[in-house]
């Protein structure tokens, strides 16, 4: 999806515990939907390599009001699409079409640049009315950020689930809790889709920067209790466990620290600022044979102008 202007995102600094920091997710319309911005935000920039973070929904969708993304850039990053319900398809200038369903991982690396657009299915089914997800970007390592863009998609049976005592996982990009995914990654980083029955508890894994945000329900950890849209920043090397105090739904996202600084501008995340500079001006060209930004296969008719 493309980010829209950004937002601030309220925070507080939590008593003594494990903890480094809560943060809120607030209202941002994208698209013209309202969805739960977490990251970025003016108390954290990054949780490991992840960059970014909206949570759209739960809402349900008229025939006459699909989502509809159109055709916009992105750079230097990869984006990651995970739905909990609903159905979106990804189209892409590589020439993907796939569509995405309840607990597959869509991940789109786009390297030097890469175009693409998603949208509710048309016509519009049932199981895509109520739609209920996130996206996430992460950044690059510096040597992969002008590599060819590609494209990999592994549905929800390709990735290992973990039961436990009242709860079960699904291990979405990563290795943790005796289980490897399969996804491709540039660097050491972990995303969890974690869900828990009433008095569940979660140990946490051994990463090197790591974050719980609550989907769904209340959890505890140590003294401090975690809601609905909130992100639960762990301190580097914290141990113990998240125990749900009601039916809970948590993503946890982590991985190794960035090597370097990165700049963010509109859908563009990279370590230069003149790579961001000759980004911004090839897009305001628009999408182009040959161009850093090609069309989208199938879906040219029109794009997201850049912001001013």
């Amino acid at each position: 999806m493309t980010q829209s202007e950004n937002t601030e995102v309220g925070g507080r600094a939590p008593p003594e515990s494990g903890l480094d920091q809560v943060i809120e997710g607030r209202g941002q319309s994208v698209s013209g939907f309202m969805v739960r911005r977490v990251l970025q935000s003016r108390h954290r920039r990054r949780i490991g390599p992840w960059t970014f973070l909206d949570h759209l929904g739960p809402i349900v969708l008229g025939e006459d009001q699909p989502l509809r993304v159109p055709p916009h850039p992105h750079l230097n990053l990869a984006t990651v699409t995970y739905l909990f319900s609903g159905e979106l398809v990804h189209k892409d200038s590589l020439g993907s079409r796939q569509t995405i369903e309840p607990g597959a991982i869509n991940w789109m690396n786009a390297g030097r640049g890469v175009v693409h657009s998603e949208c509710s299915p048309f016509p519009l089914t049932m199981r895509a009315r109520q739609l209920h997800g996130l996206q996430l970007w992460l950044a690059l390592p510096q040597e992969r950020e002008e590599s060819d863009p590609w494209f990999q998609h592994y549905s929800a049976s390709q990735l290992p689930t973990v039961p436990f005592e009242k709860g079960q996982l699904r291990l979405l990009v990563g290795e943790a809790f005796g289980a490897v995914s399969p996804v491709r990654v540039d660097s050491p980083t972990l995303l969890v889709d974690v869900e828990l029955g009433k008095g569940a508890r979660l140990p946490l894994p051994s990463v090197a920067e790591l974050a719980a945000y609550v989907v769904s329900g209340r959890v505890q950890f140590d003294r401090d209790v975690g809601e609905t849209g909130r992100l639960l920043v762990f301190m580097d090397g914290a141990s113990g466990e998240l125990r749900a105090m009601a039916p809970s739904r948590v993503v946890l996202i982590g991985g190794a620290p960035l090597d370097g600084e990165r700049h963010m501008f509109w859908n563009f995340v990279s370590s230069s600022l003149e790579r961001l500079e000759i980004a911004k001006a090839e897009w305001e060209l628009g999408p182009r044979p040959g161009s850093r930004f090609p069309p989208v296969v199938d879906d040219s008719d029109e794009f997201v102008p850049l912001p001013s």
